[in-house]
């Protein structure tokens, strides 16, 4: 009996020190949970502290910026359209109109680089329906069958000596073109026109700035904010007309130029104190 007495006694023990084990654990993680949030509190509280707020003391300035310039681009597109028993002989036969319209443009001093084919077609050309009159019997859904292609071919035309334009568009209407379309002005360089714009907007809106913070007597600080607007090129057409040689051999077609002209709107916020 003392035996049995001993071994529970000692059992007891054991579960005495294995709980009280297992309570200073929990102690030990309580105080470390206690620490990481404490950590993570404080952190975002001077997270909080440090964030940047936003200026509440700003007056808002506009500019525009305008600058003109003369086209040195037009954009000419023309089409050849030709009707054959075969797809092969369509196209024999826009190939030539095309080569006619080519070389014209060749002797015209029309570099390689700014010809170039938009759009080339073969489509099949179908018989039509006989059509019903009176009593004739008739038979409906008719099938239809090829009778022919047709072969269509775009070609868009940079010319850069834009001054060359009247010449160009007389020479594609001797070629027997089948449409003509443009020419449509621009500049080569829109991007350096907006460049150009945008600082005088930006500069008429600093002036302004500068001018509002003196009579307010107050001090600028930074630009807190920056807005644009506009950009793109417009177009106005003038009596520019492009006259004729005098020994063409029938007056060249009139063309005005005009001009195209880039406007840039900017609105800038800045700090004041």
């Amino acid at each position: 009996m003392d035996e049995l007495k001993d071994t529970h006694d000692h059992s007891h023990h054991h579960g005495l020190l294995k709980s009280r084990l297992v309570m200073k654990l929990f102690a030990v993680f309580l105080v470390v949970a206690t620490i990481f949030v404490g950590a993570k509190a404080i952190n975002a509280i001077v997270n909080f502290d440090t964030l940047a707020q936003p200026p509440t003391n700003v007056i808002s300035v506009t500019g525009e910026g305008k600058v003109s310039a003369s086209p040195d681009i037009a954009t000419i597109s023309f089409s050849i359209s030709e009707d054959a028993d075969t797809s092969a002989q369509a196209q024999d036969a826009a190939a030539k109109k095309i080569n006619v319209a080519l070389a014209l443009l060749k002797d015209l001093k029309i570099n390689e680089k700014d010809i170039k084919t938009s759009s080339y077609n073969i489509s099949p050309r179908y018989s039509q329906p006989t059509p019903c009159y009176g009593a004739v019997p008739c038979v409906y859904n008719q099938e239809q069958k090829i009778i022919g292609f047709t072969v269509s071919e775009t070609v868009e035309v940079k010319v850069r000596k834009i001054d060359d334009t009247g010449k160009v568009l007389s020479a594609l209407g001797e070629a027997g073109v089948t449409n003509l379309y443009g020419p449509n002005f621009s500049v080569e360089d829109p991007d350096g026109l907006k460049a150009e714009a945008r600082k005088e907007a930006i500069d008429k809106a600093r002036a302004q700035a500068k001018e509002l913070a003196k009579d307010l007597g107050v001090r600028l600080v930074r630009v807190v904010n920056y807005s644009e607007g506009g950009g793109y090129p417009i177009y106005y057409a003038k009596d520019m007309a492009v006259s004729a040689g005098a020994t063409a051999p029938r007056p060249e077609v009139s063309v005005p130029t005009g001009e195209n002209e880039i406007i840039v709107n900017v609105s800038v916020t800045y700090e004041i104190r």
